[in-house]
Order: structure tokens, then C-alpha cells, then sequence
């Protein structure tokens, strides 16, 4: 059965971040009216406290809740416990309040950060728990991991609509490009654009090169999370990803083409390469909700960097 979303009032949460900002798109896109899309802002709610959860949930029909503290490899190891401590909270109050409410459905997103660090490849949603996750971001993955935990235990005792999906590392236009909390790509084309326009011999880049990446497109990840919203009601967490795999070796390469640096790239391999490997099975989205990454990677990597050049500073 599919929940049709246009009467229903939605509280989505991170609403005017990066992968929000699309979910907002594609909702009011599908008729959805403003006033039933509300977007809690961090200045003025701050969703660690329980009495400010308790308030955005009264009236609503469905949750998106996407507002999480997050970051790169260097922003996880130098705040762990903010991380945890953070994400935790802000997840457990909001499902609690939301359940308490009678919030007809909860679409909590995790986190691919949460599989064990050495998972097999491709990684399958069942061995989510075959392991202790990679070091730098396990604070953050098993803080976001709890909410899998919470959605299962909440549907068991109360028969609470809660559903968990498990985003592959995302990528396009509005990404964040703050060196000092942004993911992969957008560090990487940042440096190759300020060095060509700093006139720069060389760029400088963590690691080895060795580990892999898998990326989804931000658009097709908010078209996702939607499709799930209207048509995914079970208990078992959902992988959402392109099904590809590059190495960050090859991603760079990538990146000084499609930007034209012509430069010297200079490998840090005192800096920590992450998760040996990563790459989904997404065959549960596909089997459960029809769900399959549309954007090729090179084209999203291109609009992402002619985003980059049009709004940097």
C-alpha cells in the first residue's frame, strides 16, 4: 500500500541541509503544500533537548529525520564525543516524542558509516552487525546505528511505523565545502579549484589512494527517501546507493580532469585512509520500492564542480 503524502503534515528534520533541500524540492514538486512541510531550525530548536522534540511532533503525520551532526575523516576524530553524544540524543528523544504523539510514520536515516570495518563487499544489510565499525567515524555510525536499534524495538513492543535507511556516501550541488567538516568529493574538487586558481605546482591528499568509495547522487538519494516514505513499511534497514565502486586514487584523477588541474598530486600517507573498501548491495531498494540510482557519476561530478565554481567566495 502506498501512503499517499499530499494531506499528510511532514516534519523534516535538517530540512534546509544539503540532501534536505532536495526531499523539500521533490515534496513540494508532488503537490505537497508549504505550510504541511515544516522544517525545524537548529538556531531556534534545538532537537537535543526532549521538550523542543515533544513540540515539533505535535500534529504531524510523518517524520524525515535527516538533522545530524556530521563530517569528514578529520572533523570524527577530533569530536568524537560531540558526534556521539549529539547524534544519539537528537535521534532517541525525536523517536520517543514522535511515538508518543502518534506520529503515523518515522523515517530515520542512518548511516553508512555504521557497517563493521571490515565488511564484505558488497556490503549487504544483514551483516550490519558482523563487527565493530572503522575507528574514525565509529562514535558517529554506532550513535546513528542506535536509531536501527530503536526502530526495531519500537515496532516490536508498540507497533510503531519506523523504517531506518542506509545512505552511501552522497555528493552534488549545496554540498558542504568547509575544509574543516566537508565529506570527500567536495574537499577534493575545493583544492583542485583553489590551486588552479592560486596558480598552486601541487595539491596535497590524505592517504594512499588505496581505499574505495561508493557515491549516490544527492537528488537520487531524496527521490529515494521518498519513494521509501510512501511505500516501505518493515523492519529490516534498507541500503541506499548507485551500486559502484571507485577507488579515491581514481576519484582524484577524475576530478583534476573534469576541472583541468594540471598540477602535481602529493599523497599524505600519515593522514588515515578510512574504510579499507565500500560498496553496497542495493538490491533491497530496487526489490522493495523500485528504487535505482539514475545519474551517471561523471555528469553528477560535473554539475557538482560548475555548482562549486558558481558559488565560491
Amino acid at each position: 500500500m502506498l501512503m499517499d503524502l499530499k494531506n499528510k503534515k511532514i516534519l523534516l528534520t535538517g530540512g534546509s541541509g544539503f540532501l534536505g533541500s532536495f526531499i523539500h524540492e521533490i515534496l513540494t514538486k508532488r503537490g505537497i503544500p508549504e505550510s504541511n512541510i515544516i522544517i525545524p531550525r537548529s538556531e531556534i530548536d534545538d532537537l537535543r533537548k526532549p521538550e523542543i522534540c515533544h513540540k515539533v511532533v505535535q500534529n504531524i503525520d510523518i517524520v524525515i529525520h535527516l538533522a545530524a551532526k556530521v563530517g569528514g575523516i578529520g572533523f570524527n576524530m577530533e569530536h568524537p564525543g560531540e558526534l556521539f553524544y549529539e547524534n544519539i540524543v537528537m535521534g532517541a528523544h525525536l523517536m520517543e516524542e514522535a511515538r508518543l504523539a502518534k506520529v503515523q510514520k518515522f523515517v530515520a536515516i542512518g548511516t553508512i558509516c555504521a557497517y563493521p570495518k571490515f565488511t564484505p563487499v558488497p556490503f549487504h544489510e544483514d551483516d550490519i552487525w558482523y563487527g565493530y565499525p572503522e575507528e574514525t567515524n565509529a562514535p558517529y555510525g554506532l550513535a546513528k546505528k542506535m536509531l536501527l536499534v530503536q526502530s526495531q524495538a519500537y515496532r516490536k513492543q508498540y507497533g510503531f511505523n519506523s523504517i531506518h535507511l542506509l545512505p552511501v556516501n552522497l555528493y552534488g550541488p549545496r554540498d558542504n565545502f568547509s575544509p574543516e567538516s566537508s565529506h570527500v568529493i567536495p574537499a577534493l574538487i575545493k583544492k583542485c579549484i583553489d590551486a588552479i586558481n592560486n596558480k598552486d605546482a601541487f595539491i596535497t591528499v590524505w592517504g594512499d589512494g588505496s581505499a574505495s568509495r561508493e557515491f549516490l547522487y544527492v537528488e537520487d538519494c531524496a527521490k529515494a527517501i521518498v519513494a521509501a516514505t510512501e511505500a516501505y513499511d518493515k523492519d529490516a534497514p534498507i541500503n541506499l546507493g548507485a551500486g559502484m565502486e571507485i577507488t579515491i586514487k581514481d576519484l582524484i584523477h577524475l576530478i583534476v580532469k573534469i576541472t583541468g588541474f594540471t598540477g602535481e598530486i602529493r599523497w599524505d600517507t600519515s593522514k588515515p585512509n578510512g574504510q579499507p573498501r565500500r560498496c553496497l548491495d542495493v538490491s533491497r531498494a530496487e526489490n522493495e520500492f523500485g528504487f535505482k540510482a539514475k545519474t551517471n557519476f561523471e555528469e553528477g561530478l560535473a554539475k557538482t564542480i560548475d555548482w562549486y565554481k558558481a558559488h565560491q567566495h
